[in-house]
């Protein structure tokens, strides 16, 4: 797993419905360099010209996209609809001096082949790699540090079973076998995506003449939610499509918190072995995890329509590894959590005070494994469900625009392609 750090997108045509910000905001001026102009030359010139192709959603999938279809010798325009582009990967500085990744936390599925065509590293991409990558901490006073080095693993391992320790080489080895069984697949175009396009493209034909923008290939960013559905014409989409996607799966159960504090956790089972900035800061830290029964307790909550009691909670700190996001001696955490009920039964995510109750439950969680943790709190950003629909278009704040489970996925999809 890595961090991505200075990261510039490949210039492109980028129409910003918002432009007019005051030229001392360091954001306004990197938004500017993304820019058409103002919001009226750029709707002229979006009507003015016949595009190959227009790109709906500047987020990381949109840019990817419209990436290829640049680098393939079309003309691409891209609209987006918020401030700023890069979507769930978007870099913000929501609170002065530190910068957040606002929703996602680690660059775990971004695909070797994107990075070589698409020459990321000569426009300035930087991995950072962690090691170790993982570290769980136990309230007994014992932790687990996991990385890319086999002998720390074997050790650490040992310390819980020496029998899980000798296994674990296996595991590993059937993981990486089974990884490169995959790579081919995930690399490869969608199966029976051509004559469902021809069927599409003969449904639009005579109806929308006079009411659109003329390209020859119009691409949404992400999948087609159940809200996009509302702004389709009747009759124009196969009646198969739309029941599909009507009624696929978009629960989700994530909340992601960003914050700003004034000095690392320390961990109360490790302070004495690596006092300060250690391994146990480089990795994903995971909190509520110790055993099974606590993971299943918390999703259980979120089954019976409630956000988890003792939320299982992955933490990382990227301004251990990239001094960049944040002052001198402050640091920025992500939290990515888990379970976040769409619509609890309790409350909702509307209502200030729940909003706080649930951070703070959060926040206390965390105190018992590194305590002093809330006192440090500068400042943070919290995403539940409805506010990564809202914010960033996630359907039902589903971060992988579907639910991920055995009966939605390969070729049980709900729609092909």
């Amino acid at each position: 797993s890595f961090f991505i750090t200075k990261f510039q997108t490949l210039s492109l045509i980028y129409f910003l419905p918002i432009n007019k910000l005051k030229a001392s905001s360091p954001r306004a001026m990197w938004r500017r360099s993304f820019s058409t102009g103002s919001h009226v030359s750029s709707m002229h010139m979006l009507k003015e010209k016949k595009w190959d192709a227009l790109v709906i959603g500047g987020g990381h999938n949109g840019l990817t996209a419209a990436a290829y279809l640049a680098r393939s010798g079309l003309s691409v325009a891209v609209l987006e609809r918020r401030h700023v582009i890069g979507g769930a990967a978007v870099t913000e500085e929501l609170i002065p001096g530190f910068k957040f990744s606002r929703c996602s936390y680690l660059q775990s599925l971004l695909r070797p082949s994107i990075i070589r065509e698409l020459e990321l590293a000569r426009h300035g991409l930087k991995l950072l790699k962690r090691n170790p990558s993982s570290f769980t901490p136990c309230l007994d006073g014992r932790y687990l540090l996991l990385g890319p080095d086999k002998e720390l693993n074997h050790s650490e391992i040992s310390k819980f079973s020496r029998r899980d320790a000798d296994a674990y080489p296996r595991y590993a080895s059937q993981l990486e076998r089974f990884c490169k069984l995959m790579d081919p697949l995930l690399d490869s175009p969608p199966p029976e995506t051509l004559q469902g396009i021809s069927s599409l493209q003969d449904r639009f034909k005579n109806k929308v003449h006079n009411s659109a923008y003329w390209t020859r290939l119009l691409c949404q960013a992400a999948s087609l939610g159940q809200k996009d559905m509302e702004l389709v014409p009747d009759n124009v989409l196969p009646d198969d499509f739309s029941y599909a996607i009507k009624y696929s799966d978009y629960s989700s159960g994530t909340t992601k918190i960003n914050l700003a504090v004034d000095k690392l956790p320390e961990f109360h089972c490790c302070k004495s072995i690596y006092p300060g900035s250690g391994p146990q800061h480089t990795g994903t830290i995971h909190i509520g995890s110790e055993s099974m029964e606590e993971i299943n307790s918390a999703s259980q909550d979120a089954v019976n329509g409630l956000p988890s009691r003792r939320p299982v909670i992955e933490m990382t700190i990227p301004s251990v590894l990239d001094k960049t996001i944040s002052p001198p001696g402050k640091h920025v955490i992500n939290l990515f959590i888990q379970y976040t009920p769409y619509k609890p039964l309790d409350g909702s995510w509307d209502d200030p005070a729940y909003r706080e109750s649930f951070a703070q439950r959060c926040f206390t969680l965390i105190d018992e494994y590194a305590p002093e943790f809330s006192s440090s709190i500068i400042g943070y950003d919290m995403l539940t469900p409805p506010d990564l629909e809202r914010e960033i278009g996630l359907t039902g704040g589903n971060i992988f625009h579907g639910a991920m489970g055995l009966d939605s996925l390969f070729l049980m999809r709900p729609v092909k392609g």
